[in-house]
């Protein structure tokens, strides 16, 4: 202010300086002007060629044009009828630099002050540095730093700019050495300060930053503690005073509120009052206290909150639902009212998208359910919003509606979405002992040009292993949302210098399938495909049961027609990262009649995600696989009976069994690897077998002193409790997780052999992270529950990593 007036005294000055008989002003001159235009200076100028121009009126000019805060002095002068203005420009802000700040970034810094007028640029003013220099120390303070520091620093440049420099010293925060809670009775200190996030020092305060004194903390906190007494019945609780005070050395706080407990309410009587738009009965089933119920504002609140989205859902999306309670002290009584006023209905004009600047308006429109031309539902707005985010598309989603101007019964719905890469260039690497390095590679994109398709080819390579697949998919092939994808692979699989079970295989395979929805969070999947898989298997090296199996099946090519049946219900209210709901599904694979070998494979799981408080989410997951063969399957009877005598008479120890109804054994379940029970090698779990056909040693050796080998099973069971971390360096981003995790799982030769003691289990810690370079998981395990055979198997540190484009 003080600036202000000696600004306006100076121009007065200026004023009087320039005295003069008051005359017709023929022309204006501006002398001084480099980077700000004369035009400008006519724009704020109150004085035009042709007016007279009185020693009033000149005053009123110069305030004028110091009020732009573009020049630091103005001056008039006469030349004949001639009004000539003098200026001296402002300086610019060519450079502004903050350093030292730490708890706040500068990013967000900046936008403060450019708020302000301070921003490269912009007009150099003083005063505001001064401000923002007042508005920065305040801030810190707000965050309990009040040993802060500002200093700013102005350079002069050429060219009439200056560069600014900001220089900051946060300091520490102070802590809090004393909080003390005064007048609680029926309360103990530790249970009303449980959910504070203000505390003494402790010995977790380095990790919550509990004891760092900050101002919106502490009233947080007294927020929580009404809560926590008017949610017990204490309806007239209060905070009689709040004192706070800091040490000499501004580096610790003592903290005391003075409270007033008051008496336990019951409630007496519950009116609904207002316009009634539903029938009382219904509106009463969402009122959550009745009479004699003991007084609770979070029970009133939600009533508000239920009563208010139900009219929301019929388009009165303004309703307000006010609770307005009556106490009568003497008899320690509440008379509830809810005043109910639920102002005009309203319907949706306009469906507004911005910022999808690569997605097409009709994928996020197809998502939505709440329709132009309808009634306004909330329960539509939420339905699209979930519908958005589990896309994968977009980092944030958010809806707004807005009155159409001029109405009160028309609103306009704004869908504001941040977009995020769709596509991925992912590579993973991997390594173990037996299988040498492994590498993977695939260019997939989940929106397609924007359309909504996905499309994905991927390769796999390791010393033993070659795959390659594409896939399309389009979600939308009717209006209605059923969709239609197409799948080819080729992929082939040498297991002779692993430890797996030694044998080779060379798949081809075609597959077709569409998507049915059948409501809002369930989907049928059905498909048929055709694959030829030959099978190579090598005497001496191969395990004698699977080259019994194939002897038997009669073929080393194994056709097969498969048919597809799936179904899901999907719940989650996210892609990347869900924090509630979860996943329901089977699918069945059937090998049709026709195929070298008939069978079916069952799949199903079961997952779902619980907010558990704090920052906490709980997940659970469970999977069952399950495969048998049907039909006649394999040689006939007379040659099975042949191939017995000669298995007889060239080994007379050797009993062929009849594996004709066995399940394929390349298409049995596996376990074991970063995305299965962690901590064990990819695959190595279950069923284990000897070359010879003798049954493993307890530690899993065989004769001749080699490991048995691994060859799966068809009966599966697995499971995962996992528990996701509040990390502050995460917090409010959906692309990061780290998890404490349990699984356990394992693999049978079928239902009937399954055995919960043999459940392998592995506990450990998880990093999930959509990283700018691509998808990285990184997991530490360690096996808790497992064989003596399992050792040779096990693999503490797992991880695959990937490149976004």
């Amino acid at each position: 202010m003080k600036r202000i007036a000696a600004l306006i005294l100076l121009a007065s000055l200026s004023a009087n300086a320039f005295a003069f008989d008051p005359f017709v002003v023929s022309d204006i001159r501006i002398d001084g002007l480099s980077r700000i235009s004369a035009g400008t200076v006519y724009n704020y100028l109150p004085v035009n060629k042709g007016e007279r121009l009185t020693n009033e009126e000149a005053q009123r000019a110069i305030r004028a044009l110091y009020q732009t805060k573009f020049f630091s002095d103005v001056e008039f002068d006469r030349e004949g009828d001639i009004l000539v203005i003098k200026v001296v420009e402002r300086p610019s802000i060519a450079k502004l630099t903050l350093r030292g700040n730490k708890d706040i970034k500068t990013d967000d810094l900046k936008k403060g002050l450019k708020d302000i007028g301070l921003s490269e640029g912009e007009t150099f003013d003083r005063l505001a540095l001064d401000n923002v220099q007042q508005e920065l120390i305040r801030q810190y303070y707000n965050r309990g730093k009040y040993n802060v520091s500002v200093d700013p620093h102005v350079t002069k440049l050429d060219r009439n700019r200056v560069a600014v420099e900001i220089e900051i010293r946060e300091g520490k925060a102070a802590k809090i050495k004393e909080l003390n809670i005064l007048g609680n009775h029926a309360f103990s200190d530790k249970q009303i300060r449980k959910d504070f996030e203000s505390d003494t020092s402790n010995l977790m305060s380095w990790y919550s930053k509990d004891d760092q004194y900050s101002r919106e903390k502490l009233s947080g906190d007294l927020e929580k503690l009404q809560s926590y007494y008017m949610d017990r019945g204490y309806a007239d609780f209060g905070v009689d005073s709040t004192q706070v005070s800091i040490a000499p050395d501004k580096r610790a706080m003592y903290i005391d509120a003075s409270i007033k407990e008051g008496e336990i309410y019951k409630i007496a009587d519950v009116k609904l009052l207002g316009t009634l738009i539903l029938p009382e009965s219904t509106l009463r089933q969402l009122v959550f206290v009745k009479d004699g119920d003991t007084f609770n504002r979070a029970a009133i609140e939600a009533s508000t909150k239920s009563i208010k989205a139900i009219l929301a859902n019929i388009g009165y999306a303004y309703a307000k639902v006010t609770p307005i309670p009556k106490l009568d002290k003497d008899k320690r009584t509440v008379d509830l009212t809810l005043f109910i006023e639920p102002g005009q209905r309203v319907y949706v004009r306009r469906v507004v998208f911005q910022g999808n600047t690569r997605t097409e308006d009709g994928v996020l429109r197809r998502e939505m359910r709440q329709l132009e031309g309808s009634w306004y539902s909330q329960a539509a707005i939420d339905r699209s919003k979930i519908r958005l985010q589990r896309l994968g598309y977009f980092k944030t989603v958010d809806i707004d509606k807005k009155l159409v101007p001029g109405t009160q019964d028309k609103v306009d719905v704004t869908v504001k979405v941040v977009e995020q890469s769709a596509g991925s260039l992912q590579f993973g690497v991997g390594y173990s002992q037996y299988s040498g390095m492994i590498l993977n590679a695939s260019v997939s994109q989940n929106n397609l040009f924007g359309s909504g398709d996905s499309f994905s080819i991927s390769g796999e390579r390791s010393s033993y292993y070659t795959r390659f697949s594409t896939n399309y998919y389009n979600p939308y092939l009717t209006d209605s949302g059923i969709g239609i994808g197409y799948n080819a692979s080729y992929s082939k699989a040498d297991f002779g210098n692993t430890d797996y079970a030694n044998y080779a295989t060379s798949t081809k395979s075609f597959a077709s399938y569409l998507g049915i929805p059948i409501t809002e969070t369930d989907g049928v999947r059905v498909g048929l495909g055709v694959s030829s898989n030959k099978v190579n298997l090598v005497p001496g090296y191969s395990p004698r049961s699977l080259m019994d199996y194939q002897n038997q099946i009669g073929n080393k090519t194994i056709h097969s027609w498969t048919g597809t049946l799936g179904w899901n219900h999907d719940t989650r209210n996210g892609y990347w990262a869900p924090t509630r709901g979860g996943l329901i599904s089977a699918s069945a694979d059937v090998a049709l009649p026709g195929s070298t070998v008939q069978y079916w494979k069952l799949t199903a799981e079961a997952n779902h995600y619980w907010p558990i408080g704090k920052g906490f989410v709980l997940y659970l997951d469970g999977q069952l696989g399950y495969g048998k063969t049907f039909g006649k399957n394999g040689i006939s009877d007379a040659d099975f009976d042949a191939l017995k005598v000669a298995a007889l008479a060239q080994d007379p120890t050797h009993v062929l069994t009849d594996m004709r109804q066995d399940f394929p054994f390349w298409q049995n379940f596996r376990s074991g690897g970063v995305r299965d029970v962690r901590g064990f090698q990819d695959d190595t779990l279950g069923p284990r077998v000897c070359i010879d056909g003798s049954a493993p040693a307890a530690n899993g050796s065989c004769l001749g002193g080699y490991y048995a080998q691994p060859i799966g099973g068809a009966f599966k069971v697995l499971g995962t409790a996992e528990l996701y971390l509040p990390l502050p360096f995460l917090k409010n981003t959906n692309t990061a997780r780290v998890s404490l995790f349990v699984d356990a799982g394992n693999v049978y030769k079928d239902y009937q052999s399954f055995n919960a003691s043999t459940l392998r289990a592995s506990a450990g810690i998880s990093l999930h992270w959509q990283a700018p370079i691509g998808p990285l998981i990184i997991s530490l395990a360690t096996p808790f529950r497992s064989q003596p055979g399992d050792s040779h198997y096990e693999e503490r540190i797992q991880f695959t990593f990937g490149s976004q484009f």
